[in-house]
């Protein structure tokens, strides 16, 4: 791989060598199923045995997060929701809440992107509507209810706490030689980088020279002033997918919601897809 020329943006050789930067105990957000998961850096994790993660669902994770769960990598997971879309329950993950063998902090979207815009900006919290009301208001004592200073009458207000997770993760269509992303019109990867202390991605293709000085690329570009590395995977997304590139293989999606039923069948999928995939393709 080309290596980049630029800035403090570091190259990795594989998703492997960025799995070894993600130490265990991270609190690691990870963007949803659509929206450019870095599933084989999920697989790396899986395949290192990392531990005691803490997952943050921006604003709801999936398949990335099952797996994690069913390898036993996680120690919590703060998210609205978990699940395999049309392919249906996170089967791990629910035996694992069930059982309480992880920690679930339920959450809502608004407030999970209300609390990194909050981080993003500098500031310890961020005001919002919408979840007034809610039953999780009285289960979540972060949650803090204010009057608006600026209202005479009664007028309250939620405050979202500020969420800096210690490691973004996600996966790009291109990086190029400077050290840039493109995301396009996943704008919400560019909050959570934004919002981390790290953010490490992997991408399809390299391209030459520096795509923020393409006036057609530049807007859809994570600067790599917020990218602390990144790493060549090919099909780094599968079985999601890369918008310009393939699909959600939603075949291979159904064959993992029927395997992992069963701690057995989830097993039996990790030999097949993680441990002897990377195997064959080393």
């Amino acid at each position: 791989m080309t290596s980049l020329s630029s800035n403090i943006t570091a190259s990795y050789p594989n998703a492997d060598a960025i799995a070894a930067q993600i130490p265990d105990g991270a609190f690691v957000a990870l963007p949803p199923d659509y929206s450019l998961a870095a599933m084989e850096v999920v697989r790396a994790l899986v395949r290192r045995r990392a531990k005691n993660l803490r997952l943050l669902g921006v604003p709801v994770l999936g398949m990335c997060a099952d797996l994690l769960i069913g390898a036993g990598c996680v120690r919590e997971v703060e998210t609205s929701a978990v699940s395999l879309g049309e392919a249906g329950m996170a089967p791990r993950f629910t035996e694992a809440v069930q059982k309480g063998e992880i920690r679930m902090v339920d959450a809502t979207c608004p407030m999970v992107h209300a609390g990194l815009q909050a981080a993003e900006k500098g500031v310890p919290f961020m005001p919002l509507r919408g979840v007034l009301g809610s039953d999780l208001v009285r289960h979540r004592p972060d949650w803090k209810t204010i009057h608006n200073p600026y209202a005479g009458e009664e007028d309250p207000i939620l405050l979202a706490q500020a969420i800096s997770p210690d490691v973004a993760l996600f996966h790009a269509r291109w990086a190029d030689e400077a050290g840039n992303v493109w995301l396009g019109r996943r704008r919400e990867l560019v909050t959570i980088a934004h919002a981390s202390k790290q953010c490490f991605v992997t991408y399809e293709e390299l391209k030459p020279g520096d795509m923020l000085e393409d006036e057609m690329l530049a807007p859809g570009v994570l600067s790599s002033v917020y990218v602390s590395g990144v790493a060549r995977a090919e099909r780094g997304a599968w079985p999601m997918g890369v918008l310009g590139a393939y699909g959600i293989d939603d075949a291979h999606l159904a064959v993992y919601a029927r395997a992992a039923k069963t701690r057995e069948g989830f097993q039996k999928y990790l030999d097949e897809f993680v441990l002897r995939r990377a195997a064959v393709t080393a």
